[in-house]
Formats: C-alpha cells, sequence, structure tokens
C-alpha cells in the first residue's frame, strides 16, 4: 500500500473547514480514501451498509476483477492453478505467498499427512448430536471443539502455534466432515489411511466401509480437488471478514474459524450450491425438461417470487472465471460416471442451455456461477445436498488461515469495531411502574 501524493478534499455545505485525506494506492483495483483521521477530524462517521464501499483491510493473498472476471491468488491465475497444481500446492500459496517447490511441497504433504486423525474423543463429542442434525451444526461444533483438544495452539499472536494450529484445521477438516456425514447415514467411521493424496483419503473416509476394499476414481478424486482448489479463497467476503473480526480480539485460531464455519452456512455465502440444487429438485418435481419454459417464465416475471439459484454472482459482473473451470469438470465427471442421460442432470444441461442463450440472462449476466456446476458434480460423486456447504468451508479454511495470519502480523490491526448511525431514543427518564 502507497501513497499516490494525490489526496480527496472533503468540504461541508454548513460552512465547516474542509478536511484532505490521502488516496492510497494497491497494486491493482481502485484506489482507496483514507478516512482513519475522518472521526478525529470532522466528529463524522461515514455509513456504508454491508462495507460495499469500504476496503476493512490491505490485503497481499486474494485479488478479485469483477468487471473482468478475473480471480489471482497470491498474483496467479485461478485458471492455471486449477490445472496445473493440486490442492496442497494452493494451501502452501495461500499460507506462504509462493508455491512450493518439489522439496517444499514434499515436506508440507508430510506435515498435513501426519495431522489427519482427530482425537478418538471427537467420536464421543459427536455421539452428542441429532443424526439428523445438520453437517453444519455439527461441524461448527467440531471446529470449536478442537480449541479443547489442543491447547499447545491456541495462542494467537505465537507464529509457531498459528502454524501448528493452521497444519492441524486444515489436516483434520476432511476427516471432521466425513466423521459428520458417516454419523448421518448410521455408518462406522473410517479413519484416514496416510498412502493416499490429500482428496483421494477424503473421499475414502467419505464413501468406504468396512465391508470391502475401497477403490480410488482417479476422475472423482480430480472433480473434489478442483472443488478445494476453486473455493480456497475469495478476498474478503462475509465468513472471512467474520474471521478476522472474530481473530481481532486475540481469540484462539479454532474458534475464529468456527466462527468462518457458521458464517458460511447462510444461504446467501456457502449455501448457494445446496440452494441451486434444489431449485433443480423443485423443477424436477413440476415435471422436469418439459417445464423448464414455464419455470424460465416465472423468473423473468418480477411479481414471481422465483429466483434463478446458482446464475450471476455478487462481484463478478462479466463471467465467473471459477465457473468455467468447474463446468469443464462438470461433464468429466458425468461422462465418467455415464450420468449424461440422468433426469436431474439433463434438466441442468437444458437450463445451463437457456441461460447461456436467452437474451433476457445474456443482457444481466446471469451466467451459470461456480455454485451451479459445483453442485451437480457434488450429487454425481454422491455427496449429499445438505453436505454441500461442509465440503465449501473444508476448502475455505485454508483461506480463513492465510486471511488471519496476514491480520495478525498486520503492524496496523487493530480490534475490528464498526460505528453506527443510531435511529433511536434520546436520553430519557425511566418512569415508575405506575406511571407506564
Amino acid at each position: 500500500m502507497t501513497a499516490a501524493n494525490q489526496k480527496a478534499t472533503l468540504s461541508f455545505s454548513d460552512g465547516s473547514p474542509s478536511v484532505d485525506f490521502p488516496i492510497l494506492k494497491g497494486t491493482v483495483g481502485p484506489d482507496v480514501i483514507d478516512i482513519r483521521k475522518l472521526y478525529g477530524s470532522t466528529g463524522k462517521f461515514t455509513f456504508d451498509p454491508g462495507f460495499l464501499s469500504t476496503a476493512s483491510c490491505q490485503s497481499a493473498i486474494t485479488y478479485i476483477d469483477g468487471d473482468k472476471g478475473e480471480l489471482l491468488y497470491r498474483g496467479y491465475p485461478i485458471e492455471q492453478l486449477a490445472t496445473k497444481c493440486d490442492f496442497l500446492e494452493t494451501c502452501y500459496l495461500l499460507l506462504n505467498g509462493e508455491l512450493p517447490n518439489a522439496t517444499q511441497k514434499d515436506d508440507f504433504v508430510a506435515r498435513v499427512t501426519q495431522h489427519t486423525m482427530v482425537n478418538e474423543q471427537m467420536h464421543f463429542f459427536l455421539r452428542g448430536f441429532r443424526r439428523d442434525a445438520h453437517p453444519m451444526a455439527v461441524l461448527t461444533g467440531l471446529v470449536g471443539a478442537m480449541s479443547a483438544f489442543y491447547p499447545d495452539s491456541m495462542n494467537l499472536n505465537d507464529a509457531h502455534q498459528r502454524e501448528i494450529s493452521a497444519i492441524r484445521l486444515i489436516a483434520k477438516l476432511p476427516t471432521l466432515v466425513a466423521m459428520a456425514y458417516k454419523y448421518s447415514i448410521g455408518q462406522p467411521f473410517i479413519y484416514p489411511h496416510n498412502d493416499l493424496s490429500y482428496t483421494a483419503n477424503f473421499t475414502r473416509m467419505m464413501f468406504a466401509t468396512p465391508c470391502e476394499e475401497y477403490k480410488v476414481n482417479d476422475v472423482l478424486v480430480r472433480a473434489l480437488d478442483r472443488i478445494f482448489i476453486l473455493h480456497a479463497d475469495h478476498e474478503q467476503n462475509a465468513s472471512t471478514s467474520t474471521v478476522r473480526l472474530c481473530a481481532s480480539s486475540g481469540t484462539n485460531p479454532f474458534a475464529a474459524i468456527a466462527a468462518g464455519v457458521a458464517c458460511l452456512w447462510g444461504p446467501a455465502h456457502g449455501g448457494a450450491n445446496e440452494a441451486a440444487l434444489n431449485m433443480l429438485y423443485d423443477i424436477q418435481a413440476q415435471g422436469g425438461v418439459e417445464k423448464i419454459g414455464e419455470f424460465v417464465a416465472k423468473v423473468k416475471d418480477k411479481n414471481s417470487g422465483v429466483r434463478l439459484m446458482g446464475f450471476g454472482h455478487r462481484v463478478y459482473k462479466n463471467y465467473d472465471p471459477r465457473a468455467k473451470l468447474m463446468r469443464e469438470t462438470c461433464h468429466e465427471v458425468l461422462g465418467a460416471l455415464g450420468l449424461e442421460n440422468d433426469p436431474l442432470f439433463k434438466l441442468a444441461m437444458a437450463l445451463e442451455k437457456i441461460a447461456l442463450e436467452d437474451d433476457y440472462f445474456v443482457q444481466r449476466k446471469l451466467y451459470p456461477n461456480v455454485d451451479f456446476y459445483s453442485g451437480i458434480v457434488q450429487k454425481a460423486i454422491g455427496i449429499p445436498v445438505s453436505l454441500f456447504t461442509a465440503i465449501f468451508a473444508l476448502a475455505r479454511t485454508v483461506g480463513w488461515i492465510a486471511q488471519l495470519n496476514e491480520m495478525i502480523t498486520d503492524p496496523e490491526y487493530k480490534i475490528g469495531r464498526p460505528r453506527q448511525l443510531f435511529t433511536g431514543a434520546v436520553t430519557r427518564n425511566v418512569p415508575d411502574l405506575s406511571a407506564r
């Protein structure tokens, strides 16, 4: 972050003296007006609901250009990372700022692999949940509970302890997600198998049983690994901002990540791919492909209340760069599993075709986004809809950790304390009970 030798001048219509503020320049993206001295200089705050025009921090991790449809991790385009790297290489990049060489990769993979097991008492904690509990409710509890099992890596201000907690979280999230799934369907937990890759190990813990040997399907492993890479970080979104705000109080890393998991659960955030697939189920129940025309007509009717889920994006005003990659994976998975003619997936592809060709959607740039395709892929793999957001949390954990680490080491970091525009009652006296 550098000063641009430019300033912004704030003037007032009430005769108050004008105030100058420095303009800061990042390496790319919009310039930023530094208003940190606004209140001290003027006695006034800014009003920005949702912080849509406010930079809450400086960051060197992830950059999004919504107009170009560009996503960069540490400067590397997502298209290159998703095709040339695996998920743990991407984790190393986000945490350390550079891609690992062969030795660094081997060391990092070995460290993560050594921590894939969870404390056996986690099983007893898990059994306290109802079998039909939502996996995100379970995962929020499990991640938060890690702080009770690993007191040796709780100090957020100790770089070594932060590093240990980061490895533990990255390594154990697949185990915890798989345990939550197995518990919900009444199957025995499958322990990690450290001869397998990170993502192959996860698929085995998800789908293996003690009854027979599990055979890893490389196509499905590649698909899940790509899902992990595409969801690893996404700038200052709601859950990432939650992790930063939570960690700014100095709480332990596990508690901060649990807060991120809880925020991600919301349907407007991590639940978007779940909502997209549920939309397809609704269309299917109404008659499938033959009813798409009626559904699209309702979407175009502002008074119908029907929303098109999995299309368009709040940040990407052009095409979501992750969607193109996920589309390739989607068709690869459907082909490998022989599901091209499955009624639900035929419906999804028919809806995709309309959205890419219909002027209504094209003009509004309502292109299929990553949630649309990742939901279809996960369903094809055999992951239940209720587990989609937990998969997202597994992938995003490394991004949360990288952002948390960056904040803690920023010399300008302070505990988060947003201001407000107060519109309630002014000072008044409490009347006696008889007078109320």
